[in-house]
């Protein structure tokens, strides 16, 4: 029988949820050895040395921590290495570190229940956000909120978030941003910049030349390869808590998708923007058919206040159709 995508309905036990908290595929061998800081850029080498020396700070179980409750920032643009650093830094601590995006943890959150999500997280010793969102009040407030209780508990955080293309050179952006909305919390936390260009240059990828229906089946017909009607997955993500994306896509090498179209609203755009994360996090290579992925999302959102969701879902997208990192 030929493997689908659509129609998979994972049951993800709570626990595995939380055991889930590491770092991706993708940066599975992310370490501060492999980091390589970009000479031309002073701030990527001190952001090398102020993230060893906070994981530093977390020290054992036996003597004081002087990173506990402390949080540490890492801010700005594309392709400068702050994953890289941040997943570095979750591989040191090991087991007593959980890693995951702004979004998962919403989604934890969403799926166990704000306390229930914070007891479970207040056992680990550091706790990795990536891809700290600023754009949606709501979600914001709730990291917010967990953050401080977490922070109480003595847990240091470290957090991540992409400066938007448009606000690069326009200093501390995203950082101000960052602190005004954790309020009570930015007293506690560091904030590093890393400047430096997009080392992948992936701002072109998104532009690539879509391949026939039949280019896009003979590339999905790898081991691990699935082709689906690109309007069915956008369909079916309705009925997949986003929590469970990950374990929607497990076990798919190669996605086929056939007539990509523009997206009709938000809601749908928002839910590919999960679906494309949890892809590339596990290196899924993507072949398509249909209209290029830079006319996915249209104008008028790439113009509101998700702009930065859909600009790195472009990335991502034209990375692995690109079959590049």
């Amino acid at each position: 029988m030929e493997a689908r995508l659509v129609g998979r309905r994972p049951v993800v036990p709570a626990s595995a949820l939380v055991a889930g908290l590491v770092p991706p595929p993708h940066f599975g061998a992310a370490t501060f050895a492999t980091y390589v800081p970009d000479p031309h850029f002073p701030s990527q080498s001190d952001a090398l040395g102020r993230t060893r020396d906070f994981v530093g700070g977390i020290g054992g179980a036996m003597r004081r921590r002087s990173s506990a409750g402390a949080g540490l920032y890492l801010d700005g643009g594309f392709g400068v290495g702050k994953t890289h650093l941040l997943t570095a830094m979750a591989h040191a601590v090991g087991g007593r570190a959980a890693y995951a995006t702004f979004l998962e943890y919403t989604n934890l959150v969403g799926a166990l229940g704000f306390v229930a999500a914070r007891d479970s997280l207040a056992h680990f010793r550091l706790v990795c956000i990536d891809e700290f969102e600023l754009d949606d009040p709501g979600d914001t407030l709730l990291m917010a909120r967990l953050m401080r209780e977490l922070a109480d508990a003595g847990v240091a955080i470290a957090a991540t978030s992409n400066t938007p293309p448009g606000a690069l050179g326009q200093g501390r952006f995203a950082a101000d941003d960052f602190r005004r909305e954790i309020q009570a919390l930015s007293s506690r936390f560091d904030v590093v910049r890393i400047d430096g260009p997009d080392y992948r240059h992936r701002e072109r990828r998104a532009e690539f030349e879509p391949l026939s229906d039949a280019e896009v089946r003979e590339a999905a017909s790898a081991t691990g390869g699935v082709v689906e009607e690109w309007a069915d997955v956008v369909n079916d993500l309705v009925h997949v808590h986003p929590s469970r994306f990950g374990a929607y896509v497990d076990g798919i090498a190669i996605l086929g998708l056939l007539g990509v179209a523009p997206l009709r609203d938000q809601n749908e755009a928002l839910r590919v923007v999960s679906l494309v994360d949890r892809l590339y996090d596990r290196n899924v290579r993507v072949a398509a058919s249909g209209v290029p992925f830079a006319q996915v999302f249209g104008e008028q959102m790439m113009a509101g206040g998700f702009r930065k969701k859909y600009q790195r879902a472009l990335s991502r997208l034209g990375s692995m159709a690109g079959g590049e990192p």
